[in-house]
């Protein structure tokens, strides 16, 4: 159904950076034999926890998610800026882990011997508030330690790196936060450290993490002959004079051939944190990270660079975006506002989404919201919906969710349909509602072009466009980019029948489009 909106892969042995140019915060990588795989933070969003395979590094499918549902009954509602944050992958003896903090909650690990089939359900090794961005390091004796760092916002500290040893209980893995303690402080030197990833490579243990923040940050190594440290330390990538600001968290990840690679992310904005790719080698035991590197190692981000030696060819591929809805089942791009049911929705000829019952929510507060990320910075999305199933107050339409919730509703008014621009923040505060104008026809296409940040929407009931009021400003939202998708819901305490999607998709914007303010 989609035109490519981006792709990294130059067909010509190189790739360009991002790889990733949508929201997929908080990368961990690993390799098991010739497979790539990557998990990255979802928030409160449902299914959780997306993982992601890719066999060269560059090209990237989304492939399954960890977990079905956010493990509390109080993400049955949106907990915007909470839930699953900045998770960890890691393979040992036919098993994989993946521990996922839940900064209100604790750090969670999830288990699986098939990455693609059925993970376990979420136990925790620890209960405790603001503990985040954990990862498990098995040393060369078989003993399991978990590093991780804090969220000030939740418990009042940061830029301290913690280690605790785990241990193996009635009930499975918890955490021995008795035996650890602080093994790196940053406050004088690498403020805001966080995100911290551990591994072993000859007689050093190294911790990969990010400081300085996540928009104006450098990623910083430490390094120990000791897990326990004391650590020594050395920035080792900077923006320098690229327009790749951060550069934040990410993963040390190597090749079958004997390359070095760190994937790590970007704050862009409004499409979210994108995702790079940058070539890696060692120089005098420290990892030497991008290119143009001054005299104390640190380098800078690459935008265009040779394709890892993986011996693997692959075509050039994105994760899916839009729908055709013609499969039968819902695509793995689509994930809700929070946790969700299934039946919620059905297929017959098309996506029919049930209009439940909002309860009085604003609709960025609705949990039955269907989103995806943005594929790119820029593009355009056109949406087919047909109203015919919608009962007399019924409300249906398409949604921009970001720090700025806009969305074009259409309400049954008995044979007609009243169609309403709802605006509000995501931070609070009421619902500004525009009526536009009365349409006669039940099915109607509905067209959101996304450029230079703003946010264009126009509608055809039969042939032509006609644009929709002034464009709004897309802002990035709780730690995520913009989502769009689509709603339907009921005023009332009642279901209001049913919207039909017929289509959902994306297409690169045309040169004139991308140049027309």
């Amino acid at each position: 159904m989609n035109t490519p909106v981006w792709n990294a892969d130059l067909g010509d042995g190189t790739y360009r950076n991002p790889i990733l140019n949508s929201d997929w915060s908080d990368p961990d990588v690993i390799r098991v034999g010739s497979d790539y795989y990557m998990v990255a933070s979802s928030f409160c969003s449902a299914p959780a926890v997306p993982l992601l395979n890719s066999n060269d590094l560059v090209n990237w499918k989304l492939i399954n998610y960890v977990a079905e549902r956010l493990p509390s009954e109080r993400y049955n509602a949106p907990q915007h800026g909470s839930g699953a944050w900045a998770p960890s992958i890691r393979y040992r003896e036919g098993v994989f882990y993946v521990f996922v903090p839940y900064p209100d909650e604790g750090i969670a690990v999830y288990t699986t011997q098939n990455p693609r089939g059925k993970w376990s359900d979420a136990h925790f090794v620890l209960r405790a508030r603001g503990w985040i961005d954990p990862c498990p390091f098995w040393d060369d004796d078989g003993s399991l330690y978990m590093i991780n760092a804090f969220a000030k916002s939740r418990i009042g500290f940061k830029s301290v790196l913690y280690l605790s040893r785990l241990r193996e209980g009635e009930n499975g893995l918890w955490a021995d936060t008795d035996s650890g303690g602080v093994i790196f402080d940053g406050h004088k030197s690498q403020p805001t450290i966080e995100g911290p990833k551990l591994y072993k490579r000859g007689e050093f243990y190294y911790i990969f993490a990010p400081a300085g923040g996540v928009k104006t940050g450098w990623q910083t190594v430490l390094r120990s002959k000791t897990v326990t440290g004391p650590y020594e330390e050395r920035i080792v990538l900077r923006q320098g004079e690229t327009p790749i600001n951060g550069p934040h968290q990410g993963a040390w990840v190597d090749t079958p051939s004997g390359e070095d690679w760190f994937i790590h992310f970007q704050d862009a904005g409004a499409v979210g944190r994108v995702i790079h790719l940058q070539p890696m080698r060692w120089s005098d035991g420290w990892p030497v990270i991008g290119e143009n590197t001054d005299s104390g190692g640190c380098g800078e981000p690459v935008l265009r660079h040779k394709k890892p030696d993986t011996g693997a060819v692959c075509p050039p591929c994105a994760p899916d975006f839009g729908d055709g809805f013609d499969s039968g089942r819902l695509g793995l791009q689509w994930q809700f506002n929070a946790n969700f049911s299934r039946d919620w929705f059905r297929f017959d000829g098309g996506l029919l989404l049930k209009a439940l019952p909002s309860n009085g929510a604003r609709i960025c507060d609705l949990p039955n919201l269907m989103l995806q990320k943005w594929p790119a910075p820029e593009f355009t999305l056109t949406v087919k919906l047909d109203f015919g199933k919608l009962r007399d107050g019924g409300c249906g339409g398409a949604v921009s969710l970001g720090g700025l919730c806009d969305s074009l509703i259409f309400k049954r008014s008995g044979e007609r349909l009243i169609l309403e621009r709802k605006i509000c923040s995501l931070k609070g505060g009421s619902e500004q509602v525009e009526t536009i104008k009365t349409l006669e026809s039940n099915e109607i296409q509905v067209r959101m072009a996304v450029r230079h940040d703003k946010i264009f929407w126009e509608i055809s009931e039969s042939a032509g466009f006609e644009p929709i009021g002034e464009p709004s400003q897309a802002l990035a939202g709780a730690w995520v980019g913009v989502k769009v998708g689509l709603v339907a819901y009921s005023p009332s305490d009642k279901e209001s029948g049913e919207l039909k999607a017929e289509f959902f998709r994306f297409e690169p914007l045309k040169p004139e489009e991308a140049n027309n303010e």
